[in-house]
């Protein structure tokens, strides 16, 4: 039986096509947009490691970068970011800072992106020349922008580090500093990078 309207089957046929593209580009694109991280990854030295279960959207805090221009969490969707909230007059922030160092030089940064954002207002002077005396050559410099950073992410302690997929969302974090650059600490970014890392 024909359909009353001539451009019907047309029309349908456009949108079943658009249907089926949408579906082939969300399942040849799950690992980049929701990865997800195993338990039994929270181990050695990551054993202090909490999954975020379910994983759930982080707030889009708003930072600054070196030259204090305004960036947010959202400008760097699409990379797994790995979020340290720290300070020059935290030992144990400045005990971590070399191995964050270290695990950046070890990943892709187009993909992953460790983002150091400093804490430390009136002593935010002291951030460029703790980077050269370090050797911090991996990481960039970013900074909390009005001391929102802690109370918008619910950080009651420093150093903490938010692991967050490619999509937003929070997968874990760490209270207090850890060594990113040991086996565990490294796959456990290559499974956020959906083990393509």
């Amino acid at each position: 039986m024909a359909h009353p309207d001539r451009h019907f089957l047309t029309g349908r046929r456009r949108l079943l096509a658009v249907a089926a593209a949408s579906a082939v580009q969300s399942i040849a694109q799950p690992a980049r947009a929701r990865a997800e991280v195993s338990a039994k990854l929270a181990r050695g030295a990551m054993a202090r490691f909490k999954i975020t279960n379910p994983a759930r959207l982080v707030p889009n805090l708003e930072f600054l970068d070196a030259d204090d221009q305004p960036m947010r969490l959202s400008d760097l969707n699409g990379k797994v970011r790995l979020i340290n909230l720290w300070a020059t007059w935290c030992a144990p922030c400045v005990k971590e800072m070399p191995s964050l160092d270290r695990l950046q030089a070890m990943l892709p940064r187009n993909r992953f992106v460790v983002l150091p954002i400093s804490l430390d207002g009136p002593s935010k002077p002291k951030v460029a020349p703790f980077y050269r005396d370090q050797s911090l050559d991996h990481l960039g410099i970013y900074y909390d922008k009005g001391r929102k950073a802690m109370s918008t992410l619910g950080v009651t302690l420093l150093p903490t580090s938010i692991l967050v997929d490619p999509a937003g969302r929070e997968l874990g974090r760490i209270e207090g500093d850890a060594d990113w650059d040991t086996p565990e600490g490294i796959a456990l970014m290559k499974a956020a990078l959906g083990n393509q890392g």
